[in-house]
Parts: C-alpha cells; structure tokens; sequence
C-alpha cells in the first residue's frame, strides 16, 4: 500500500510538471510533504542520506558553480566569448549550433554536465540576443550534447561516479568501453540535429553584420577581476579533475572556489547571492525527496527485481532490458538516485554471470542506459533543470514539452546505438 501511495503521488506531480499547469517548485514542495506526512518518505534520513534522500553533494555544487558563474559575468567575458561565437560562425545558425554542442561535449566529460551547462548557457544566451534568433533550440542542444558527452567518463556524468565506486571501475575503464561509443554517438547527433532543429534555425544579415562589426575585446569590463577570477576558477577545474586522487568531493571544491572568487573579487554579496537560481535549486530538493520516497517504499527496487525474475540466465535479453529499462526509467526518476538504488541490483547480476565480458556488458549497459535516460525528459538529470532555469531566468522559456520532444528522439537514437554497440563487443 506505501508503495502505491508514493507512486500515486509522483505520478500525479509528474503530471502537473509536464502539464506546466502549476509552478513546479510549487508541485514538488506540496508532493515531497505529503510523502513526508504520510511516512512514504525515510523520514530525518531525507536530509542525511544521499541514497535516501537528498543528495546535498548535487546541491552545493550547483550553489558554488552558480555563485562562481555570477561572479564572472560581471568580467564581461561571457559577452566576448558570444561575440567571438558568434563571428567565428559568422552568424550562420547550423555552424554555431554545432560549435556550441562540440565545445559542451568536449567540457563534459571533465567538468562534469551540471558545471558545464551552468558555464555554457549564459554565453549562449548573449549570442543569441546578440544575433536575435530564439535561445531555446542551442540550448536544449547544448544539454543534450552535454549529456551524451559526460557519459564517457567517470566524472563526467553522476551516475558513472555512483555505478564506479560500486563497481570498481576506474577513470580508464570509463574512457576505454563508453568513450568510443560516446563519440560515434555525438557525431550521429550532430548530423542529426540539420534534421531536428532545421525549422528552428534563423539568418538575420542585418544582425550578423552588426556583430561582425564589434571588437569583442571591449566586451571584457574588467581586465584585472577576470585575471583573478580566471586563476580561481582554473584551481576549481582542476580540483574536479584530481576529486578522487584527493579525496575532495566537488561539493566541496565548487563552494571553496566560490568563497576564494567572493574574496579576490570582492563582489557584494547580496548581488552575487541574487544570480543564484533559487528555484532550481529548491526544485532539486523536492524531487530528491519525491525519489527517496519511491526507493523507501521499494518501487524502484520492485522494477529491477521484476527486470531479474522476468529475464533470469537470458544474458541477452537482461542486457536489453538494463539499457532500455534504464533509459526509460531513468527518463522519469532523475537519474541520480535511480542509479543509487539499481547499482546494488545489477551488482548481483554481474556477480550471477557466466563470464566476465557478460558482467562487463551489464554494468555498461546500465551505465549508458542511465546516462542516455538524462536525455529522455526535462526533469531526467540535474542539467536540463539547471539549463531550464537559466532559461527561464534570462527571458528564454523552454517548456517541458518543448525539451522532452526533442530529448525522448535522442534518447531512442542513443539508445538504439548503445545496443549494438554493446551487442557487437561484449555478446558476439
């Protein structure tokens, strides 16, 4: 009975927020109370467990990359990257789309997608603005690039880092067995965002030549607040490179390089504190309590028990459902703590298979079914909330179903090539 309860309730939420018929922030504080209330919810583990309730490791990063990003706008660099953006393509919508997505795929897998959205998006804002064309299309492509992109390392994605630990794999591993895959993928969706995005892109000569015409230089306000900000946010960068060389988690490396930016900018607090997305930010707090709940109640464990019992020695047919399943469920759940709570599953899978390259094919199938399941709606992973509050901030609304349109036909594409991929090295 809990358990219908609490997916009763998470499915009537989901309704609402993709409805957009009620605010969202709205939704998830009223839904994560009543599981709260009505003991759905693991009780004061919410605020103490990041497999049971909310993760405060994504919520602090995502509160010091908001305060680092805030502070360096006020350097003016984000409009000299537009504008050199932006002459670079020549205005054209398809290069720029293109330029956009590479330089987001490439940042990815290092800076993790959450860290690069939150660096990617406000440049892509200020172009567009610049060349008067809707911000919408390069910023959904943006996230999705960048979801594709992080799933190729260990780091670059948060549910790699879960399934990792648990597992065992190392940064090699993630870069050997997805980073090729992961290539061929993006390359696929490059090609096909011509296709996705064609009616979407717009040519204003007038605008291009306005900014072709602007020396982006002058852009920079302040030479010496960028310098400084630049070497803070270099110490940042590689702080999340070396995390688990020094066993830092990023959380905390994001808020001491926003406290380090806060004291050589000498920035007012009040105003930086004023650029932080405190929607997002409460949204994600909701959410998390939302999934604990369906985890508390074991409606998540119920599915990928039922995936174990349904598929049994069938490897091939476990390894499809995994994928797939993942990059469906994944797509509803948020795919953090979906990860959290199937990881110990397919651990016993792995542990139940006949040969070494079948357990290998169940933890990367699970691994890209999660990764590629980010894609699959607005709320499937910690980016598409981010880059929908910036969005929504800067005069640019995308709607859920604006996303998820585009996001559920790269997911079945990624998908679809994730199968055989694994299909054709681990099974064959």
């Amino acid at each position: 009975m809990p358990a219908v309860a609490a997916l009763s309730i998470f499915l009537v939420s989901f309704f609402f927020i993709a409805s957009e018929k009620v605010n969202k922030v709205k939704v998830v504080l009223i839904a994560a109370a009543l599981m709260a209330v009505l003991g759905l919810a693991p009780g004061t583990a919410v605020f103490f467990s990041e497999h049971e309730g909310i993760d405060w490791n994504v919520i602090f990063l995502l509160l010091g990359m908001m305060i680092i990003v805030g502070i360096i706008k006020q350097t003016g660099v984000f409009d000299y990257l537009a504008i050199w953006a932006a002459k670079l393509s020549k205005g054209r919508p398809y290069v720029l789309m293109v330029m956009l997505m590479a330089i987001t795929a490439i940042a990815s897998p290092f800076l993790d997608n959450v860290t690069t959205i939150m660096l990617v998006a406000p440049v892509t804002v200020v172009v567009c603005s610049r060349l008067r064309i809707p911000a919408q299309p390069y910023l959904i492509a943006e996230v999705l690039a960048s979801n594709i992109g992080g799933a190729s390392t260990l780091i670059g994605d948060p549910p790699n880092i879960i399934i990792g630990s648990r597992a065992g794999l190392t940064f090699n591993d993630f870069l050997v067995h997805l980073a090729p895959i992961v290539a061929v993928i993006f390359v696929v969706f490059v090609l096909f965002t011509w296709v996705l995005f064609r009616r979407e892109f717009q040519y204003h000569p007038e605008q291009v030549a306005e900014v072709m015409a602007l020396q982006e230089r002058k852009a920079i306000s302040d030479p010496r607040l960028l310098v400084r900000c630049l070497v803070v946010f270099g110490l940042v960068v590689i702080g999340f490179g070396l995390h688990a060389v020094i066993h830092v988690e990023p959380a905390i490396i994001a808020l001491v390089g926003a406290g380090l930016m806060l004291l050589v900018s000498r920035a007012n607090v009040d105003d930086v504190l004023g650029e932080v997305e405190w929607p997002t930010l409460v949204f994600f707090m909701g959410l998390f309590v939302m999934v604990a709940a369906l985890g508390h109640t074991g409606v998540i464990e119920a599915a990928g028990t039922w995936v174990i019992d349904a598929f049994g020695d069938n490897h091939f047919a476990a390894v499809t459902a995994l994928l797939f399943g993942s990059g469906v469920l994944g797509a509803f759940f948020d795919n953090i703590p979906y990860a959290a709570t199937m990881t110990p599953i397919v651990e016993d899978m792995a542990a139940q298979a006949a040969t070494p390259e079948i357990a290998q094919a169940l933890w990367w199938s699970f691994a890209l079914g999660a990764d590629f399941g980010g894609n699959g709606t607005a709320v499937a992973a910690s980016a598409n909330v981010v880059a929908l509050g910036v969005a929504a901030r800067t005069g640019h609304p995308i709607s859920f179903w604006q996303f998820t349109r585009y996001g559920i036909t790269v997911t079945a594409l990624s998908l679809l090539l994730a199968w055989a991929y694994v299909w054709l090295r681990y099974l064959t």
